[in-house]
């Protein structure tokens, strides 16, 4: 039965991947100058290149495929359709709008932030929320901050070719390896989340440097709230857990899951608020850009988010494989790779760029 399931699901994931390929090369051919970004104006970016911003329309269009694509396939288990999984849509979809919406003109950040909580509560209101404390209201909390926080941070980490599409690729490929874990290639999840992968990877062939077009604001408040959705369900939640982790283990899974987005934006909040700046200000000094004037190239610096994006997904599926049977040992093994990481990353960021670039 699983033989067949997989199956299917591989099926799946090249029609998506094919109508990815195809959606976004017929939203290049036609976009000329719909979608454009890259007005010195009004935003900050790597390339100095305009180049249609119309990649998160893919990625909208696949995951409602996806979803439509659960009522023809047999793996749907009854009650899927529920209320978490339509205040998930609902975020997602606001989400997309958000940054649909400020694409096309460019919205003023407070307005912005007003709609990431929204789609916090959204969340919140459908049962989707983080477990952690006792007090239900420092869960709501908690919960507003990790989503307003990572859609920021996935949004701040779209600022050269490659990089964005292939963190949350990772973070996808960590949640798809849990569930793997778990043997139940029945979980409609599955075909969501094959489909989110090849959104991208469709996405990436044409993001890849030099790229053609970009995802934008759409794509990356999309993705966002998806990323955060999934890490509020998958790691601080503990769905697809051995046993029921204790709080240690939630946060080194969550940490471990979007190392690279929250150290990145980690970052760059102290090197701008340090020297006095908006944190919220644009500008050449992400990690991305310091490893760039260590010499990488930018495909050098996509192939290293790509291979610690990896690595960093191995080790969430390895945590949750020994959540059964958790030692001190391993925590200290995965706070030390965070650590290291996070001080490489962070020891380098604070290195001045060769023109003295300011954010």
């Amino acid at each position: 039965m699983n033989g067949y399931l997989i199956l299917i699901h591989v099926g799946f994931f090249v029609a998506a991947l094919v109508f990815s390929l195809t959606i976004n090369g017929l939203l290049l051919k036609f976009s000329k100058t719909l979608g454009i970004r890259n007005n010195p104006e009004t935003i900050i970016r790597w390339s100095s290149t305009s180049k249609p911003a119309l990649g998160g329309i893919s990625f909208y269009i696949i995951f409602l495929f996806s979803l439509i694509g659960l009522s023809f396939l047999k793996t749907e288990p009854t009650g899927f359709f529920n209320l978490q999984t339509m205040g998930l849509l609902a975020a997602a979809s606001l989400g997309f709008l958000i940054g649909l919406y400020d694409d096309a003109y460019n919205t003023h950040p407070w307005l912005k932030f007003a709609g990431q909580v929204m789609c916090a509560l959204l969340l919140i209101f459908s049962g989707t929320y983080i477990q952690f404390f006792g007090p239900e209201w420092l869960n709501y909390l908690l919960t507003i901050f990790w989503v307003v926080g990572i859609m920021n941070s996935i949004n701040m980490l779209d600022n050269m070719d490659g990089i964005t599409s292939i963190v949350s690729a990772g973070i996808l490929l960590a949640v798809l390896g849990i569930i793997a874990l778990t043997g139940d290639f029945s979980n409609p999840v599955i075909t969501i989340l094959i489909g989110g992968l090849a959104s991208l990877i469709g996405f990436l062939y044409y993001n890849w440097n030099p790229s053609k077009m970009y995802m934008g604001d759409t794509g990356s408040q999309f993705l966002g709230i998806f990323l955060a959705g999934l890490g509020i369900i998958y790691f601080w939640n503990g769905t697809g857990f051995e046993a029921e982790p204790n709080r240690l283990v939630k946060v080194i899974s969550v940490a471990m899951a979007f190392s690279l987005p929250l150290i990145d934006t980690t970052t760059v909040f102290y090197k701008r608020i340090s020297k006095g700046g908006s944190p919220f200000v644009g500008g050449k000094d992400h990690t991305t850009h310091h490893l760039s004037y260590l010499g990488m190239n930018d495909r050098k610096v996509a192939i290293f988010f790509l291979i610690f994006s990896l690595i960093s997904a191995g080790f969430t599926i390895w945590i949750t494989s020994l959540s059964g049977n958790w030692k001190p040992l391993y925590s200290y093994l995965f706070i030390a790779y965070l650590s290291a990481l996070f001080l490489f990353l962070f020891v380098v960021a604070l290195k001045p760029a060769p023109d003295d670039t300011k954010n």
